[in-house]
Order: structure tokens, then C-alpha cells, then sequence
């Protein structure tokens, strides 16, 4: 089975492929973007993607929320996990803070060390990366004062050097990655699912009209297409009404009925709810990638 995931080798979405994935028979593929391992899906070059969806600090992954939204509407959300993250400053070589002149990473990573950054590193520029691992290449291959924010792993795979660990805003900091499947498949995901809608042209200027007791999760996201405009993402598990609705049903003409709004406008899933991944399968994850 041919995965696809942020690459390059050493990121976070590739510890946790490892760490979620069968035992064997797995191939995977790293793509340089988010978008492109979720299009691998939709185009039938992959059979499965990793991507990440949401952070405990930084919120949604807007490249994944997007790609789901739009372009890859052969593609469904088969599973989830929960992945701790801790960050790493990382450099070439031993290097005083106050001589780093720039900061190399994803976006998310620079905003989930957004406090480390300001009180340590206020003379450094932030330079944005497609993942956290490609930031560490590219400080590997500079030849300037840089670092990276990344993986005390990402540091081991590209022989760089930890100059500080877990400089992450707070300690408990993680993500929920996603397991992406085409959307003809169908799996049972169990009598606790949790449903997934992606759905537009509902009550625009009310971002949280859709909130309800058994929503684990609601955003609004920009559409794209003028101002006010939105696209919301909403998880529900029971007792929500409309969960245990949902529950019964996978024609989408259901869901365009209980939003009130066109069927074309409604994207909905149902996967199993989301496992947290602990020390020891992280680990493990970690010592097949050294």
C-alpha cells in the first residue's frame, strides 16, 4: 500500500505514519507539501496520506482543511490520531543565540514556539519552510548563522546539533493527523464514529451557529470567494441531534436537509474517533526512521 506524507524524511507526519501504520506491506512516499500528498490521493498515485489537520496551539492546518474542502473531493478521512510534539532549536554547529540571524521553519512550528522566539531569538528573521524537516536541510546546506525548529530525529537524520529542547509555547502541545482514503472506499468505522462535514452557504455571518453539545470541534475558515463568505468544518459525536442523524445515514441529500443548504455544498465523513499515540509507539516510530 503506497502512503503518502509530508516529507522529508524525519517529520513529524512521518512519525506518526509509522507510528499508526500496519506492521508491514506499507511503501511510503513523501511529498514536499501538505496539498500534494492529499492530491496523491485524489489522483490515484497513493492509496492512503498522512497529513496533519489540527494543533492543540495553532488550530486547524489550513492546507489540509482546504484540500478537503475543495479540489480533493474524491478523498475521504479514514482515521485519526493524536501525535504529542515537541520542537527543537537545531543548528550545524554550536552556535550563541544571539548570533542566529534566522529561524527556518513550517509556519505551525514558528507559531507554536512563538513565546521561545520573542524572549530568546527577537533579532532573528522567520523563514518559512513546506515542513519542519526541510527547514532542517536548509540550515544543514546554508552555510549562515541559521537554526531550525524541528525534531531532536530531524537533527539525528541530517547531523545537526540540538541547541535547545522542547521550546514549544507549552508542554502538552499536539496534533491530530488524519489517515486519507478514496472516497469509494468504504470502511465500518465502528459504533463510536465521529462525522466529519465540511459544508458553505449556511448562515455566513454567523460563524457559530452550528455549535451544539456534541460538537468535539467547529471552524470557520475563509471561502475565497468575497468577503463574508465562509466554509465551516464542524466534528460532531453523539449526544449532538444531528450526529446521531448522521449516524444513520450517508447520502448527502440527508445532510443538505438538516443544514438547509444545496447539496452541492456539503462534504461529510465518518471515521473512527481519534486514538492518542503514547511514548512507547512514538518511540518506536523513531527508532525505524534513524
Amino acid at each position: 500500500m503506497r502512503v503518502a506524507f509530508l516529507g522529508p524524511a524525519g517529520t513529524y507526519t512521518e512519525e506518526a505514519l509509522r507510528a499508526s501504520s500496519p506492521a508491514s506491506g506499507v511503501d511510503e512516499v513523501a511529498y514536499p507539501t501538505v496539498y500534494e500528498a492529499v492530491m496523491a490521493v485524489q489522483d490515484g498515485k497513493a492509496e492512503r496520506a498522512v497529513v496533519p489537520i489540527e494543533n492543540s496551539l495553532e488550530g486547524g492546518v489550513a492546507a489540509t482543511l482546504d484540500a478537503l474542502a475543495g479540489e480533493a473531493d474524491g478523498v475521504r478521512i479514514a482515521a485519526e490520531l493524536i501525535h504529542p510534539i515537541h520542537h527543537c532549536l537545531i543548528a550545524t554547529r554550536e552556535l550563541a543565540l544571539e548570533e542566529v540571524t534566522q529561524v527556518v521553519s513550517h509556519p505551525q512550528a514558528t507559531a507554536q514556539c512563538s513565546r521561545f522566539l520573542r524572549e530568546e531569538l527577537p533579532q532573528a528573521e522567520l523563514v518559512s519552510a513546506t515542513s519542519t524537516s526541510e527547514a532542517v536541510r536548509r540550515v544543514r546546506d546554508s552555510g549562515e548563522p541559521s537554526v531550525a525548529l524541528a525534531s531532536r530525529l530531524a537533527a539525528e537524520l541530517y547531523d545537526c546539533r540540538v541547541l535547545a529542547a522542547e521550546v514549544e509555547d507549552r508542554s502538552d502541545n499536539e496534533t491530530r493527523f488524519v489517515w486519507l482514503a478514496p472516497a469509494d472506499e468504504r470502511v465500518d468505522p465502528g459504533p463510536r464514529a465521529k462525522t466529519s462535514i465540511v459544508f458553505w452557504g449556511f448562515n455566513d455571518e454567523s460563524p457559530g451557529a452550528m455549535a451544539g453539545p456534541g460538537s468535539t470541534r467547529g471552524e470557520s475558515l475563509p471561502r475565497r470567494r468575497g468577503v463574508s463568505r465562509r466554509v465551516r468544518t464542524k466534528n460532531l459525536q453523539r449526544p449532538d441531534p444531528l450526529a446521531e442523524r448522521l449516524e444513520r445515514f450517508r447520502d448527502v441529500r440527508v445532510v443538505r436537509g438538516a443544514l438547509e443548504v444545496g447539496e452541492e455544498h456539503v462534504v461529510t465523513q465518518r471515521h473512527p474517533p481519534r486514538p492518542r499515540l503514547d511514548l512507547r509507539q512514538v518511540d518506536r516510530a523513531r527508532r525505524q526512521l534513524r
